[in-house]
């Protein structure tokens, strides 16, 4: 599993980067709300890796998995209720929840095995929502160009991924045009991708 002391030692600077690109933030959001809105009202579903709650609180999540205690302590704060665990051993039943969230898959140690974990908890027909930076695309490679430790993955491989663990029916959408620093206002998302950095997918299990 993960090493959680690097994240406990960096939520200041993981929340920084939120006050330094607001418009960023508000564009991720907004294309992630797009595929949650395609469900129907009123399900039960939880973030994985949910960090310090930005997204969760915005979403109206109100449950979720996060292993770093200084992170869900931050996300405790926001009002989401956080159980200490890993996405590729989740700490619930099978069959339990409506849609699973993924907000960035770049630091899962086992991406397969996190895979395979959503799809046991959720109800049939239930839907995978993942949020990830195109490896192929610009922002990705700003990171890698610092040396990011994440791993980014591109569009097809998580195509693939998904496809293995069971789910099907992929819809995607996609935002951030253009770099990180030029990006000064919020973007609307565009259906598909192969343009922005910033794309989401939403999967169906069978």
């Amino acid at each position: 599993m993960m090493n959680t002391e690097i994240f406990n030692q960096n939520v200041e600077a993981y929340e920084q980067w939120y006050k330094d690109y607001p418009q960023v933030f508000e564009s991720e959001l907004l294309a992630i709300k797009e595929q949650l809105q395609k469900l129907p009202e009123n399900l039960k579903g939880i973030e994985v890796g949910l960090g310090t709650g930005r997204f969760s609180e915005l979403l109206g999540i109100k449950e979720g998995v996060e292993p770093s205690k200084e992170m869900a302590a931050l996300a405790i704060k926001r009002g989401v209720s956080v159980l200490n665990g890993y996405a590729e051993q989740l700490p619930f039943g099978d069959l339990k929840f409506d849609f699973v969230l993924f907000v960035t898959v770049c630091h899962l140690d086992n991406i397969k095995h996190a895979f395979a974990e959503a799809y046991r908890v959720l109800k049939p027909a239930g839907a995978i929502v993942i949020g990830f930076l195109d490896r192929e695309r610009s922002v990705a490679q700003q990171y890698l160009e610092r040396r990011h430790r994440s791993t980014f993955y591109t569009v097809s491989r998580i195509e693939v991924l998904l496809k293995e663990a069971g789910f099907k029916s992929l819809e995607f959408n996609q935002t951030l045009f253009g770099n990180l620093d030029d990006i000064k206002e919020v973007q609307m998302s565009k259906e598909g991708f192969g343009e922005g950095s910033f794309i989401v997918v939403k999967a169906t299990k069978k």
